[in-house]
C-alpha cells in the first residue's frame, strides 16, 4: 500500500509522510556541497519519499536540489517545501532558494517562525510579501511554521490569502490542542515535526503504551508515534540517515491505523510530561500550547 495523501487547497494531494532535510542533515559550513547529505536525501528518494521538507535555515537546499537532480525522478513528482529564514526580502530569498533547489518554484513556502517580526505590522508586511511570491508563481502554496493563534489572528486581519499550512512541533509531550483546534476551524492544514521526541526522553510516561501498541500492531515504536500524528489528520515530518528505518516507515505506516481510543491513550499518558525542543526562547518557558 502507498502512503496516503492529504488535500492541500483545491488541487494538491500531499503525502502525509514527509522527509525532512533538517536535524540530521543541518549544516553551518557555507556554500560547499556535502556529499553525505546529497546521498542521504537521494536514498530517501530512491526508497519512495516524494514529500521533501527543507528550509533556508538548514543550509541544505543546494544538497536537496542536487539530490533531486541526480535521482532522475521528474520534478513534477515531488512536493518541495522551504522556509524563509528572515522576515526581510522573502521574495529575494525565495529566488535564491529556487536557484539552490534547481527549480523555478517551490510547492510550499513558509515563514519559518513569527518571533523575528518586530511587531504586528511587520508580520503582516511579511505575509503580504509571501502573497507576492504566490502571485508570481514562485510558490504554489504559502503558509507558516511555529505560529500560535495570536500570530495567525494578526495575519488574517490584512491577508488576501490565508495560510495553507501551519507546521508545528508535535508529539505526545507537546500536544498543541489550542493550535490544532484553531487551524481546523480555519481550514489550515497542519504539519507536525519532531514526532519522535519521546525517544529522546526515555523513561518517559508514553514508553509503556508505545511498546504495548507496537506489539499489538506488529510495528516499530517509531511507527506508533508517527501514526499518532497522522491519525489526527496531520501530516508528519521525520528524518533519518538510516535506510532500514526509512524503509520501515514506508512499509509500516500504510498498513495499520490507531483507533481513536489508542490515540487518546497515548495522549493521556503524554500529558504527564511537557517537552519543547525548538524555539523555546520564542515561545517562553511556560508556553506549551
Amino acid at each position: 500500500m502507498a502512503i496516503p495523501n492529504i488535500r492541500l487547497g483545491s488541487e494538491a494531494q500531499v503525502p502525509v509522510l514527509a522527509y525532512g532535510t533538517g536535524t540530521t542533515w543541518i549544516k553551518q559550513d557555507g556554500d560547499s556541497l556535502d556529499r553525505k547529505t546529497i546521498d542521504g536525501i537521494k536514498e530517501a528518494i530512491e526508497l519512495g519519499y516524494r514529500h521533501l521538507d527543507g528550509a533556508q535555515y538548514y543550509g541544505t537546499e543546494a544538497e536537496l536540489g542536487q539530490a533531486i537532480r541526480e535521482s532522475g525522478v521528474p520534478r513534477s513528482d515531488f512536493f518541495i517545501t522551504t522556509k524563509a529564514v528572515s522576515h526581510v526580502d522573502v521574495e529575494g530569498s525565495l529566488r535564491e532558494s529556487c536557484r539552490k533547489l534547481q527549480t523555478d518554484h517551490v510547492d510550499l513556502y513558509l515563514i519559518h517562525e513569527p518571533f523575528s517580526a518586530t511587531d504586528e505590522q511587520d508580520l503582516q508586511q511579511t505575509w503580504a510579501d509571501m502573497e507576492i511570491c504566490l502571485d508570481k508563481g514562485l510558490a504554489r502554496h504559502i503558509g507558516v511554521s511555529n505560529f500560535l493563534p495570536t500570530h495567525l489572528d494578526s495575519l488574517v486581519k490584512t491577508a488576501r490569502v490565508k495560510p495553507a499550512v501551519n507546521q508545528i512541533e508535535l508529539h505526545p509531550y507537546l500536544q498543541r490542542q489550542k493550535v490544532i483546534q484553531y487551524c481546523r476551524e480555519n481550514g489550515i492544514v497542519l504539519q507536525g515535526f519532531a514526532p519522535l521526541t519521546p525517544f529522546k526522553v526515555r523513561a518517559g510516561p508514553v514508553d509503556e503504551i508505545c511498546s504495548k501498541l507496537a506489539e499489538r500492531h506488529g510495528v516499530s515504536e517509531s511507527s506508533i508515534l508517527l501514526r499518532w500524528v497522522v491519525d489526527q489528520g496531520i501530516i508528519v515530518i521525520t528524518t533519518s540517515g538510516q535506510k532500514t528505518r526509512l524503509q520501515q516507515y514506508l512499509r509500516e505506516l500504510p498498513n495499520f491505523v490507531l483507533s481513536q481510543e489508542e490515540v487518546q491513550e497515548i495522549a493521556a499518558a503524554g500529558k504527564a510530561k511537557s517537552v519543547r525542543q525548538f524555539f523555546a526562547d520564542g515561545f517562553g518557558p511556560d508556553n506549551f500550547d
